[in-house]
């Protein structure tokens, strides 16, 4: 009779006993590795108990160290963002200011963030947060959730739940990862109640839809995609007019966070107050260079009930969040909007560019070139729109552009680029200046070519 040869499968002590895995002990705990070598030892019965050939400790250590080294691979990781994508959306969209970075720090232990020092009780949540949006907006008043889409589920729910909610056909958005407006308004008890067309809805439309259930009318800023051509909408001012001639509070939803003046078609914040929007709602983390996060700001009855609605415990902002956006908004009011990571790459020329492209250029070595292109905002800002650039190109081969990217993407720290016909492309708006020379070397090292020394400074 032949002996099952799962018996000649390693023991779990004698795999647990290898270096490898004594090593991910050390590092992940117990635990994980107890739970990867199961999974591993009862795949390798499986293929026994199926005629395959039965792995030893060696190959089974070598594949419970692989799958955690792959689950760890996956962490959250700074990386270098030389795609030119300014509010890249897989890379965490608004890199922090310095002065956020200090205050998330400083925030990271035990903080004031609902503790009244002056009292010595208890104290309110976001209460500095919402005092510099009130200075920076000039709204009565303000409130800060966790996210954008968290902070149009309470305003819908907090102030229509039950009720119908005029929307125009042409804003009925998608907001990302299949995310619609018509599934949140679903999931925040309203009715939508559409009126007009896909490219225009006049004022006479919204009048029309008015009824007896109306609770809420809704203007949503497209803000990753444009309708031109044959497309009209009512303004803003005229919509918040009809809205209060019958009772109905206007909320506009404008996305991405420009607070006040112009850049490109993007509306502002404060704009939309003075047109007369009730409650305005934008994020914290594109325009406004800050962290993820849902603010709105606007009439302070309709801010106070959104504020005691049951879901705003749900979708309540955390303590870094906090810090990182106070930090921000103190930037804005200050003036200083240009140390904001963000502005200060949106605001980049290609005269500002170029001599920094050249001497990264230049110490690739001959398989890189420049050549102009364009970058994008992000992020759902500025849809349609480029912001001129200088690239600097290199040519792949023999590898490929794919394996070249791959090889960026796998060092420390992980550089993103792109491909472009072909070749692999860097763009330095999205790179701050004093990691030009790290780019460098690691195209350099990507593209298996000597290293031609560092880049001379950079151009401010």
């Amino acid at each position: 009779m032949n002996e099952d040869p799962r018996r000649a499968l390693p023991k779990m002590d004698v795999l647990l006993g290898h270096p490898e895995l004594v090593e991910r002990v050390a590092a992940f705990g117990r635990g994980p590795v107890v739970g990867a070598a199961r999974e591993a030892l009862e795949a390798g019965r499986r293929a026994a108990a199926g005629g395959g050939p039965v792995p030893g400790v060696e190959e089974l250590a070598a594949r419970v160290a692989g799958a955690l080294d792959g689950v760890w691979a996956g962490r959250t990781r700074a990386v270098v963002n030389a795609t030119g994508v300014v509010l890249h959306t897989n890379l965490g969209r608004a890199p922090l200011s310095a002065a956020a970075r200090a205050a998330v720090a400083e925030a990271a232990g035990y903080a004031s963030v609902e503790y009244d020092l002056a009292a010595g009780t208890r104290g309110r949540r976001g209460t500095a947060a919402e005092a510099l949006l009130r200075a920076a907006t000039g709204a009565e008043a303000a409130l800060v959730v966790n996210n954008a889409a968290g902070a149009l589920l309470l305003a819908l729910g907090g102030l229509a739940r039950g009720r119908e909610v005029l929307v125009s056909r042409g804003e009925l958005i998608e907001i990302g990862g299949e995310f619609r407006l018509p599934q949140i308004m679903e999931a925040a008890g309203v009715t939508l109640r559409e009126v007009g067309t896909t490219n225009r809805t006049h004022l006479r439309d919204y009048a029309a839809g008015f009824g007896p259930a109306t609770g809420l009318v809704l203007a949503v800023h497209p803000s990753n995609y444009r309708v031109e051509g044959f497309a009209t909408r009512p303004a803003l001012a005229d919509l918040a007019a009809l809205a209060a001639a019958h009772g109905v509070a206007l909320l506009h939803d404008v996305g991405s966070g420009l607070l006040a003046g112009e850049f490109g078609d993007e509306p502002s914040v404060a704009a939309s107050l003075r047109a007369g929007a009730d409650l305005v709602l934008f994020s914290g983390d594109k325009l406004l260079g800050g962290p993820q996060a849902g603010l709105v700001v606007g009439r302070a009855d309709l801010v106070a009930r959104l504020a005691r609605h049951p879901l705003a415990r749900a979708v309540r902002a955390d303590k870094l969040t906090l810090a990182a956006l106070e930090a921000t908004l103190a930037a804005h009011l200050a003036g200083r909007r240009d140390e904001l990571p963000v502005w200060r790459a949106l605001l980049l020329t290609a005269a500002d560019l170029e001599p920094r492209a050249a001497a990264v250029a230049a110490a690739v070595g001959p398989a890189a070139s420049l050549r102009t292109g364009t970058s994008v905002a992000g992020g759902g800002s500025l849809p349609g729109e480029g912001l001129e650039s200088v690239l600097v190109e290199a040519d792949p081969a023999p590898a490929g552009a794919a394996a070249v990217l791959a090889r960026l993407r796998a060092g420390d720290p992980p550089v993103v680029a792109r491909a472009e016909r072909g070749r692999v492309v860097v763009d330095l708006r999205t790179v701050p200046p004093e990691q030009d020379a790290l780019v460098a070397r690691a195209v350099t090292a990507a593209l298996g070519s000597p290293a031609a020394g560092p880049p001379g400074p950079s151009a401010p």
